[in-house]
This record gives structure tokens, sequence and C-alpha cells, in this order.
């Protein structure tokens, strides 16, 4: 696999990073804050940053609900973003619609920025490489889905679209980051596919959440979630094992509202949710597209909610990533408590309160208790745990310095 040249450094004035996403192939809330806190957290250290998008794939239209050939809704919802987020960076983003359009920068612009580019963080993997890059500069595949993609580095399913392409993508990378914080642990199960994985996690702009931690929880307020239905086109096989995605994590989960004492409202996305069964059982389902549409109804509902409370996909657990949800660290930084599944996640998140991790229905339950029974104690440590170990201004030197790193064997 291709290596950074030793003593490889970034340049010490202001480092050049393109961060590569997802937010026009789903312009959504969550997920906009998911890939573009990267950018304002880089601008925020200092680093001369550029957002760049070019997956080659027909984008998600929420409205339309629907895969769209056209460009223009993601172009909008991405210039929207910094424009509403930070005016400052409204002209540092390049969105290339099917590797052929190009929306914010010209191509030309974007081509003499890469040219010069320290890093290319490619968060999730599925951007292309860009062909301007340059020679030195470190490619980084972030990997926000442990389990799920190195077993399909491992196995390469014949289900998955492109599998070797995308597998030879990976290859190209210099550096391999997960969101898999316990990979290197004894109980983890996680295949390295023949990579030196390093670890970090999402980080957070404390100052766009600061608006609603100001803003209380009625006591009322439900807890809340967000999540996609969605299963695998195939079988996740690995070692004579299958593993599954979130709706089966769910179903241990399903006669919760039955047994809490605090109102649950699920908004759910993607295909086949069983809507009416989970309003039988108590659930308060809403549609997660028409909830968070834009980033302003995203925090708008996390703003509602008294705390979440999640279970996390079956693949994560079982195979003890030690992953963190994205959506859970935001739920962490407005000051809303979590209650979600335990993946194996590090002991420093673990102080006893603000974030209850549960195995069972029972200790959802219980967690669930001990929150409100103190609900000011575990707001106020939720955000302290946001602070702590998933503000930008940590979790970004952190990942920086780790890439510069020599690789271990």
């Amino acid at each position: 696999m291709p290596g950074i040249p030793p003593g490889r450094r970034l340049r010490g004035d202001r480092p050049r990073v393109i961060v590569s996403g997802l937010v026009g192939l789903y312009p959504v809330g969550g997920v906009g804050f998911d890939y573009l806190q990267y950018v304002l957290g880089f601008a925020r250290l200092g680093c001369d940053v550029v957002y760049h998008e070019d997956t080659w794939c027909w984008p998600f239209h929420p409205v339309a609900n629907a895969n769209v050939e056209t460009g223009d809704y993601s172009a909008d919802f991405i210039g929207d973003f910094f424009r509403t987020y930070a005016p400052e960076l409204a002209g540092r983003w390049h969105y290339l619609h099917l590797h052929a359009q190009s929306y914010g920068m010209t191509s030309t612009a974007f081509t003499e920025f890469a040219r010069s580019a320290d890093v290319f963080l490619n968060v999730s993997g599925a951007g292309m490489i860009p062909e301007a890059l340059a020679p030195s500069a470190i490619k980084v595949f972030l990997d926000t889905d442990p389990g799920y993609n190195q077993i399909m580095l491992a196995e390469r399913f014949a289900w998955s679209e492109n599998v070797e392409r995308w597998c030879a993508s990976v290859a190209a990378h210099d550096r391999h980051v997960t969101y898999a914080e316990n990979i290197h642990g004894a109980d983890c199960l996680v295949p390295d596919a023949g990579y030196a994985w390093q670890t970090t996690r999402m980080p957070i702009v404390l100052e766009l959440w600061e608006p609603i931690r100001a803003r209380p929880a009625p006591a009322t307020a439900p807890w809340t979630t967000v999540m996609t239905w969605n299963t695998w086109q195939g079988a996740l096989v690995h070692r004579g094992v299958e593993y599954h995605g979130k709706a089966a994590a769910f179903e241990p989960l399903i006669d919760l509202p039955r047994r809490a004492k605090v109102p649950l409202r699920l908004a759910v996305g993607g295909t086949g949710a069983p809507h009416a069964r989970l309003a039988q059982h108590g659930w308060e389902v809403v549609d997660a597209p028409a909830i968070s549409r834009t980033p302003g109804q995203y925090q708008q509902f996390i703003a509602e909610s008294r705390g979440e409370v999640s279970p996390a996909k079956h693949v994560y657990t079982a195979l003890r990533t030690g992953w963190f949800s994205c959506r859970s660290a935001a739920y962490l930084a407005a000051g809303r408590p979590v209650v979600v599944e335990d993946t194996g996640f590090p002991s420093a998140l673990r102080n006893g309160a603000g974030l209850i991790p549960f195995r069972t229905a029972d200790e959802a339950l219980a967690g669930l208790a001990a929150v409100e029974s103190d609900y000011p104690r575990h707001k106020e440590v939720a955000f302290a745990i946001a602070r702590e170990h998933f503000a930008a201004d940590r979790v970004l030197p952190e990942l920086l310095a780790a890439i510069q790193e020599p690789v271990r064997g």
C-alpha cells in the first residue's frame, strides 16, 4: 500500500485541508452537521480548508423522497449551510455533481487548491480522490461505519455494487482512521482487513449547539432519536456469523414505550420502516426526512427533546467496535443526556451521568429513570462530556497529529 514519505509534516503556518463527505448525496440536516463540522472545525484551527464532494452518484432529494439526476437541490443545501453557520466559508466548497458539473467553487479554483493541499480527508470514504491532488498530500480514509466496512473489505460481497472499485479506493489512501475506538481492544472482533487502523471520533463545533443548550427541555418533552430503517442488499457474513443493521437492534426495545414512564418519539426514515407496528407499541413515530430537511429543523428536533434513547447497529455492538454516534454527540453538545446502547466505547465516556450505556431493555429503562431522577446534573454532565471528548478543537488536532505519525505494523 502507498505510504507517506518518512518525516512528512504539514506546513506549520496554515495547513491546506480538503474534507470530502456525503452532504450533497444526502442533503438533510443531520448529515450536514456530520460532515461540515469537520470543515468549520478545521477553519477555526486556522487551517485553509475546502469542502469537496465527488461521489459520482445521483443524490437523494428529501422532498421528492427519491434519488434525482440534478444537483441543484444538493448545491443549494450546502451553500445554505455555510451561509447560515459559517458565512466566512461561503466560497470554500466544491460539489462536483456526477463527476461533471461544478457547484460552488469553479473546477479551476478547486484544482488549484488541490494541487497544493496537505491533507485529503475522505470522511466515510465515498469520495473520489481528486485527480489534481498534490502527490505529497496525505490521503486519509475515515471509516464512520466500522465493522460493516472492514467485513466488506475482507469478504468483498458480490451483492455490493462496485465493491472491487471501492476496495481499490480504500487501498489508495495513505492513512486509515476509524470511529471504532475499541478496534485494538482484546474483546473487539472487527477484522483489520490488512490495514493499520488509527482511531478518532466525531468533532463537534460547540458554538453551533450553544443556542440549543441554552434552551431548557420541558419536563414533558419526549425522549427521542433519529434513525434509518434500511437493510443491506445482502447478508453481511464473516467467519460464519451474520451481522445486522439498526432495524434488528431495535427489536429488543420495541416495547420500551409501554414500560417507560416518559414519552418516546422516533424519527425514522428509509425503506420498509414498520410505522404502524411501532405506533402500536407506543412509539410516537414521525418521518425523519420531514423533521430534518434543514440543519435548523434537525437542531429544533433535538431542542424539543428531553434526551436521546437509542440502540446501535447490531454489527457495532456484536463486534464490540467502540463506535459512538455523531447524532448522540450532537445531543450531548446540546445539553441533552443520552441513553444509548453500549458498543464498547471508551471508559473515559462512562462516568455514570450524562451518557448512560445499556445492553438490555431493562438497563435502558433504568438509565431513563436515573436521568429523570436528577435531570439538571445529567444535563450539565452531558455537555461536559461533549466539551471534554468531542470538541473539534480537541479532536481535530489529535487527528492531524496522528496521521503524521509512522504507521504501526
